[in-house]
């Protein structure tokens, strides 16, 4: 059964025909003139390729840095959420017999750690960094494991200094598969961090307001950063409770040190009781800092895809899975919170209205 959203507004301000069939979209167009059942959206909302929420913790075991993947996703207008280290290859099989009973997509970073996030220094206890152990996980699922988490920051590492972060570079050169790295308080220092880093590789919060951070107390890159963007490594917001910094995203602003990807770092704690909420309340952020709004869908659709290979998702072109976020921006004033109190405020809000996922359109 052909379906289309008609004269549907994207994000560059242009309108289009979308037409999907069989899961697909089967074509993009100023005007189709072929049959198909009309899905009808609202004069004013945007339509772009389903969002996707580069780093969540979408596996609910572990408390507390877990949720329902299901009500970090779909519900707030997010179709694949890519769950960030929160499960290591000791889990692995029930984190994915778990997703594939979520209407979300669920993907994961696997923890460079086999016990996840049983334990918050789970980098402290290098018996616990199996390359073998998680090698053989990624392996047996292949597709559903998008790459390798290491979390970078002193409480995780204790004594481990920067040997997590060289383990789980041994782990991608037998692998080939992205590696995100969480950057927080020292040790290690995050310029041994970077140094370490090649191509492909995802920093996340990188613009958290730590001592440890990207920039100097003048606002200016380090310059082990810009070398890093030099080299290809990606920059990922990765908001989170303790991670996000308005200071430090005006720094990259007005240094030219721009994020690639935005995602949330979301779990039930931030969810209900702030700063994060949601994805929208995140891109309403950005924008208020003077992003754009393509930009900002382009970093929640295209780019992480790239990122993560799978260039099927986050795309409005023949061929790309059907899976659309609708939303609004509307003019509706709000306050918005960083991670550390600090207050910016917006003009105008985002508002995920429906999303189209499994072939069905749904309200929101």
């Amino acid at each position: 059964m052909k379906q289309i959203f008609k004269h549907i507004k994207l994000a560059n301000g242009k309108r289009r025909d979308v037409v999907v069939e069989a899961g697909l979209i089967q074509e993009v167009s100023e005007q189709y003139d072929g049959s198909a059942d009309v899905i009808e959206l609202p004069d004013d909302a945007y339509l772009s390729p389903g969002w996707i929420d580069l780093h969540t913790h979408a596996f609910p075991k572990y408390p507390p840095y877990g949720a329902e993947a299901d009500d970090i996703g779909w519900k707030t207008g997010v179709t694949t959420v890519v769950d960030a280290g929160t499960c290591g290859a000791d889990d692995i099989q029930e984190f994915y017999e778990f997703a594939e009973r979520c209407k979300t997509r669920v993907l994961s970073f696997l923890n460079i750690s086999r016990v996840g996030l049983s334990r918050t220094d789970e980098l402290s206890d290098l018996t616990n960094l199996s390359l073998d152990a998680a090698e053989a996980a990624m392996t047996m699922y292949p597709a559903f494991i998008v790459g390798i988490k290491a979390r970078m920051s002193g409480s995780v590492v204790g004594e481990s200094g920067i040997e997590p972060l060289k383990l789980a570079k041994k782990l991608q050169d037998r692998v080939k598969k992205p590696l995100m790295v969480h950057i927080g308080s020292a040790p290690p220092q995050v310029e041994d961090i970077l140094h370490l880093l090649s191509a492909g590789d995802i920093v996340t919060h990188c613009y958290n307001g730590k001592e440890n951070n990207v920039f100097n107390q003048t606002g200016t890159p380090l310059p082990a950063l810009t070398k890093a963007i030099d080299r290809g490594v990606l920059l990922d917001i990765g908001h989170g409770t303790e991670s996000f910094s308005f200071k430090a995203a005006e720094y990259g602003q007005t240094s030219g040190v721009v994020f690639d990807t935005i995602s949330t770092d979301i779990y039930n704690g931030n969810k209900e009781g702030g700063p994060v909420y949601s994805m929208a309340t995140t891109l309403t952020k950005l924008l208020a800092l003077g992003s754009s709004l393509e930009s900002c869908i382009q970093a929640v659709t295209e780019k992480p895809a790239v990122a993560i290979g799978r260039a099927d998702l986050g795309q409005l072109r023949p061929g790309a899975k059907a899976e659309f976020t609708v939303f609004r921006q509307v003019d509706e004033s709000s306050e918005l919170i960083d991670s550390y109190g600090n207050k910016r405020y917006s003009k105008t809000t985002i508002k995920p209205i429906g999303v189209y996922i499994g072939g069905l359109y749904h309200e929101l």
